[in-house]
């Protein structure tokens, strides 16, 4: 049995994947290792390039993933799908210097921890190449988290560590499995402390392909801080809600300008204010909430299309509060945004499954 597992979540690196097998072999020699990838479907080849390269090694493995996308998720799934007591989780760009996983190793053998992390800001650590627009705002996100998580390591946005698997095992049904900073999310799993030692490591080159960062995952970290503040909301419904808050004012504001046009008949300008807003809803929670199964082409319209119908009974409550108590004398933008609400938490039960979720599943 290998005593460290490597978890390496890959997304169209197939010309990483050669040169990562290389430092591993070259920095782990004398160890017992396995490297796992989890692969979310990459197009350019790169889980059928692991699983020829596992035919003549089998310290390699592939887990790929058809439907499912998220790099937290991708760290957990292999996380479990390995027995080795030790388990590592680097990038496959080769940004993470594997040079490091020697002294973690030896670290969790020795030393009563839960976790050994890389860390870019001890001395000897560096961001490398990183702008410093870029570095600011890693600097931001750590200030944050430390202030209102109370997270004590110096690089908790840090995605290079190694951690045992009892630890996994203890704090694995609270992660949250959302966003990138797995690194974040394992450590405020649990109440108790974790036992942590962080070393020091350069900030490599990305040899190959792109950074599968964008601008969407600052909101994403943002949401995972309030989730972990209010751990009793999922993080998925905060980004619904936030997108529904911003379908209630297109509501409100294509609610009274159709007042204005169509005089005091209400019922036609909540229906118009509904069904713009659902299409809004619609397409912001497609671009932004369920990102990673984001429909696009014909599954786009068809997704719409399926989401009118999901939506068409929280419509008609919606429609039939707001009537009653526009009609009992409430003043029109709280009956309006009243039956919005009530439309709005029905389309977030139905619509994850019945919208994108069976785009998950085809």
């Amino acid at each position: 049995m290998a005593e460290l597992a490597v978890v390496i979540p890959t997304f169209n690196e197939r010309d990483n994947i050669p040169l990562v097998l290389d430092v591993l072999e070259r920095d782990l020699a004398g160890i017992s290792w396995e490297v796992l990838f989890v692969d979310d479907d990459s197009a350019d080849g790169t889980a059928a390039y692991i699983r020829e390269r596992a035919q003549n090694n089998p310290s390699v493995r592939v887990l790929q993933r058809v439907g499912r996308t998220g790099l937290a998720s991708a760290c957990i799934e292999g996380m479990m799908a390995t027995s080795a007591p030790f388990i590592a989780v680097m990038d496959a760009d080769l940004q993470h210097d594997s040079r490091l996983l020697r002294p973690m190793v030896e670290a969790l053998r020795t030393k009563p921890l839960d976790m050994v992390c890389g860390s870019r800001y001890m001395e000897g650590g560096s961001f490398g190449e990183w702008t410093g627009t870029r570095q600011r705002m890693s600097q931001l996100a750590t200030w944050t988290c430390r202030k209102l998580l109370r997270v004590t390591l110096t690089d908790p946005m840090s995605g290079f560590f190694m951690l045992r698997r009892e630890y996994l095992d203890r704090v694995v049904h609270h992660l949250s499995a959302q966003g990138f900073k797995i690194l974040l999310d394992l450590v405020t799993a649990t109440e108790n402390q974790a036992r942590l030692l962080e070393l020091p490591f350069q900030f490599g080159l990305r040899q190959h392909g792109e950074s599968k960062l964008d601008s969407l995952v600052i909101v994403e970290f943002g949401l995972m801080l309030v989730e972990r503040r209010m751990p009793l909301i999922p993080l998925k419904f905060l980004q619904f809600m936030g997108v529904g808050l911003i379908g209630a004012l297109i509501h409100l504001a294509v609610l009274g300008t159709a007042l204005h046009f169509l005089g005091e008949h209400f019922l036609r300008a909540q229906a118009a204010a509904t069904l713009v807003a659902m299409t809004a809803n619609f397409y912001l929670n497609n671009l932004f909430t369920y990102r990673r199964n984001k429909l696009t082409g014909a599954r786009f319209y068809r997704g719409l299309l399926s989401f009118y119908l999901a939506c068409a009974v929280g419509s008609a409550a919606n429609l039939a509060v707001a009537r009653e108590l526009y009609s009992a004398g409430t003043p029109w933008w709280f009956a309006g945004l009243i039956g919005a609400v009530i439309g709005g938490v029905w389309n977030y039960a139905v619509s994850s499954t019945f919208t994108w979720g069976q785009r998950a599943r085809s």
